[in-house]
């Protein structure tokens, strides 16, 4: 179904259908959100508006000719935004014949393909800017299901999978492992398939190694300029509303560990593996984040929008807590240069009645240095923007 817009035209899925577009004026839906982002605090200059409408959202992948934008989402559904100037123009099905499960994780190669990563299988669409709408003739495996992890390891929890290209042309992939802490009997296999880990390939699927372990569940993950890996990572739950901490790591190289399950977050070790000897070498976060706020998308900023401070910083989404007394996060936080500690930089979807308002989940640079921003609790994508004071 394609959605048209003189000015912002969305639409808003309720049980199986799509519901007949409506413009934001008249969307009352939309309505509720734009309310919302008047709460919204961002520093001086900076502004926020709702872009457009997708159920569920959750990753973002931009096409680098700006033909269009796909957004991953967590239960069947992946979208195509025809992007607008300051907002979305159209945004349609992707794919609508085609079978998905998870599709999660959304990711461009160098030469326009798109990865789209389910939680048990991954499909290339070649030339995705300019062939999306015949996607389904188009695709090609690039794993098959049941090849990306044992099907017996097939689970709802944490796995939501997100992918990079990496400098070195392969395609990295997150694979979270399904436990709080992973049982003993598990160790093995999972070291071995690289689940609770990054595992990378060739861009046809070949060549599969485990690129990093230690990992519990990494939602986001983005390369610097020199090449290196950074990544966030959920860490356990059950351990109190202050610890651990969440992790935002860095792998400058392949074969390291990040301490899962022997350390729960941080230095933080868990309770099933106090007096078990960790593996040498284990390598440490390089920023601490709120304990249980769900650290998920993260980016480098490049663009040349905002203010020279930010050129280079790291933009990460904070989904918000469930496992706390008292809700934290449900915001998008910033590191500027050499990354050791976070501030808030938008937030107020948290307004401390122990709900929240909005949950974002990725964050994206357009070609115009704004940043776009994903709500999967009001399947919202925003647009953040600067202009001098």
């Amino acid at each position: 179904m394609r959605v048209g817009a003189a000015a912002l035209l969305l639409f808003w899925t309720l049980g199986g259908g799509v519901a007949a577009p409506q413009s934001v004026g008249q969307d009352r839906r939309g309505a509720e959100i734009e309310s919302t982002l008047k709460r919204i605090k961002l520093p001086p200059g900076f502004s926020i508006a709702l872009y457009a409408l997708a159920p569920r959202a959750r990753t973002l992948a931009i096409g680098r000719e700006g033909k269009a934008i796909f957004v991953g989402a967590e239960e069947k559904d992946v979208y195509a935004i025809t992007p607008g100037e300051k907002t979305a123009a159209a945004v349609e099905r992707f794919a609508p014949s085609m079978p998905f499960t998870m599709p999660h994780g959304v990711c461009f190669s160098n030469d326009g393909a798109l990865f789209l990563v389910e939680r048990n299988r991954v499909t290339r669409f070649d030339d995705a800017e300019n062939t999306w709408r015949d996607a389904a003739a188009n695709a090609k495996v690039v794993v098959k299901s049941g090849d990306l992890i044992p099907r017996n390891e097939e689970s709802r929890g944490h796995s939501s999978r997100v992918c990079r290209i990496g400098p070195d042309g392969k395609l990295y992939i997150s694979l979270g492992q399904p436990h709080n802490v992973t049982p003993r009997d598990k160790l093995a296999l999972y070291e071995k398939t690289g689940i609770g880990g990054v595992i990378r390939m060739n861009l046809d699927g070949s060549q599969r190694e485990v690129f990093a372990t230690g990992i519990r569940n990494s939602v986001g993950m983005a390369f610097d300029t020199d090449g290196s890996l950074w990544f966030t990572d959920n860490q356990v739950d059950s351990m109190g509303d202050d610890r651990p901490p969440g992790e935002i790591n860095r792998a400058d190289r392949a074969g390291l560990n990040f301490g899962f399950p022997w350390y729960g977050g941080g230095h933080v070790r868990t309770n099933e593996y106090a007096r078990a000897e960790p593996p040498k070498g284990v390598v440490f976060p390089v920023v601490e984040t709120a304990p249980h706020a769900a650290d998920l998308g993260v980016m480098f900023y490049r663009g040349d929008m905002f203010p020279k401070e930010y050129r280079g910083a790291m933009f990460y989404a904070q989904h918000g807590s469930w496992d706390r007394s008292v809700p934290i996060g449900a915001r998008v936080m910033v590191t500027l240069a050499g990354p050791t500690a976070s501030t808030p930089f938008a937030e107020g979807w948290n307004d401390g009645s122990g709900s929240y308002l909005g949950r974002p989940v990725d964050v994206a640079e357009l070609a115009d240095g704004s940043l776009l921003v994903t709500d999967d609790q009001n399947g919202a994508i925003y647009r953040i923007s600067y202009q001098a004071p």
